[in-house]
């Protein structure tokens, strides 16, 4: 095997980071004189990005890579060729919300990649090692991205509260691992795999606990969900929009390498502390959603609410359920770039639509951007037949499989208090006046296009799931 074919597998990453800084590069010596030229070179980096990642991608193995640090596999192939598109999607939709706010900046764009790239070394992780330098590198990413606009307060609250709780979550997601290191006397997560089949010692307990602990923050999991709502109100909504889609894929896989393959052998403990979690989760992300009038904020406890299902998914503990997890997490991911993208497209300069209230008769002032909203928060609510019902019934049918009768019950009744306030919001759109006071919405005709592309992919793939589901079952067994 030549250099060439033994690193070929890598290149979404290698190609990522030439591309950092090919773009920070054009921004200082081009983007000044023609604002905005960064974000279109951003999304030709992206496109680019993702045909050689179809180009040299050997879909059909698993190969490591890097003295064991690296995996390639379809699991892989997939995330990272989802990532390419949620952030391009995402970066469309931000691009005349950050012009408006006098924030269109090519460090913003630099970020965003930066942060990719820890997305991608994440999903591809194969090492303790990997897994870290994955975790910081999107974290810190996006600590740079809630401080962005250095004009509000809010933000910079909102940024130093993430940094300050993020860190602490570092650690112990540091402090687990080393303790499984010294349990195992190995980085590579499938040699921990084989010499950790032993659940139940004290030691394996206490690494683990600490390890789920992280995972938890990083996901948003009850208790550990506090910086959630805060980062998510206090951001701008484009950085909002960013941190609620594209880290998703990263802790999915977190939660998969670290926990499923790297810690296959202690599922035993781990699917018992992740069960009360995700109880925690769906009870308090649903409850705490009803009583919200900051359509972000409330939007932050719906996602916390999802985290509970994707959660479950895990706690089945077998390939069905991280199938419906996965799937549950790609659904999600595309509904959310819809919701937010909502929010963005409703904004204008000096006006924030982040407010319940805001979006009163928005079917009369804008019916496109209301039809959206409605598919969005129906398929949110996991009305059939759009692709949330069949999300939710996919991690339903996998707690049945494994007699969780119980976390049935659970996600099913909170299921039906979800459905509460997101047809709250489709009642606000349809059937109450719109105040006098609202500016009109924005109509750039690319991102109104995307969007509504967007809503029609939620409603088609709800027609026909086939597809996708068993794309996720083939990449997860």
């Amino acid at each position: 095997m030549t250099a060439w074919q033994s690193m070929s597998p890598a290149i979404p990453e290698i190609y990522l980071a030439f591309a950092v800084c090919v773009v920070l590069l054009f921004e200082v010596f081009a983007g000044v004189k023609r604002p905005g030229a960064t974000s279109t070179l951003t999304l030709l980096v992206l496109v680019i990005g993702a045909a050689l990642t179809v180009r040299y991608a050997d879909v059909g193995h698993q190969l490591v890579l890097f003295d064991g640090m690296y995996v390639a596999d379809p699991l892989a192939f997939v995330l990272k060729l989802a990532g390419f598109l949620i952030v391009a999607v995402a970066l469309l939709y931000s691009r005349m919300y950050l012009e408006n706010r006098d924030i269109l900046r090519g460090e913003y764009y630099v970020l965003a990649l930066t942060a990719l790239l820890g997305i991608f070394v994440l999903v591809s992780a194969n090492s303790l090692l990997t897994v870290y330098i994955g975790v910081e590198l999107l974290a810190l990413s996006l600590y740079a991205m809630v401080a962005f606009d250095r004009e509000s307060g809010v933000a910079a609250e909102s940024a130093m509260k993430y940094f300050v709780l993020g860190a602490i979550a570092s650690g112990t997601l540091l402090y687990g691992m080393s303790i499984v290191y010294g349990l195992t006397g190995t980085l590579d997560l499938g040699v921990i795999g084989t010499k950790l089949a032993t659940p139940g010692s004290l030691g394996v307990i206490l690494g683990l606990a600490f390890i789920v602990v992280a995972v938890a923050f990083k996901f948003g999991a009850v208790p550990f969900h506090m910086w959630l709502p805060d980062v998510y109100e206090g951001a701008p909504t484009s950085v909002t929009l960013f941190i609620g889609t594209a880290p998703k894929i990263a802790y999915f896989a977190l939660m998969l390498r670290l926990l499923a393959h790297g810690l296959a052998g202690t599922s035993a403990d781990w699917t018992l502390m992740l069960t009360p979690l995700a109880v925690l989760t769906l009870i308090v992300g649903n409850v705490v959603a009803i009583v919200q009038s900051n359509l972000k904020r409330m939007l932050a406890y719906s996602t916390i609410g999802h985290v509970g299902f994707i959660v479950l998914g895990f706690v089945a503990g077998t390939p069905s359920g991280y199938t419906a997890a996965l799937y549950y997490m790609l659904v999600y991911v595309l509904v959310a770039l819809g919701a937010f993208g909502v929010i963005l497209l409703a904004s204008r300069k000096g006006f924030e639509a982040d407010k319940l209230d805001h979006y009163k008769g928005l079917y009369q002032r804008d019916p496109l951007l209301a039809l959206v909203m409605m598919v969005l928060m129906f398929s949110f609510a996991g009305v059939p037949p759009l692709v949330g019902f069949w999300a939710k019934l996919r991690i339903i049918q996998a707690l049945w499989e494994t007699s969780h009768l119980g976390l049935v019950v659970v996600a099913v009744v909170m299921s039906v208090v979800g459905a509460f306030y997101y047809l709250r919001v489709v009642k606000l759109m349809y059937f109450d006046a719109p105040p006098d006071s609202l500016p009109a919405t924005l109509r750039p005709l690319g991102p109104r296009f995307v969007i509504g592309v967007n809503a029609a992919a939620v409603l088609a793939l709800g027609i026909l799931p086939s597809p996708l589901l068993d794309l996720c079952s083939r990449v997860i067994h």
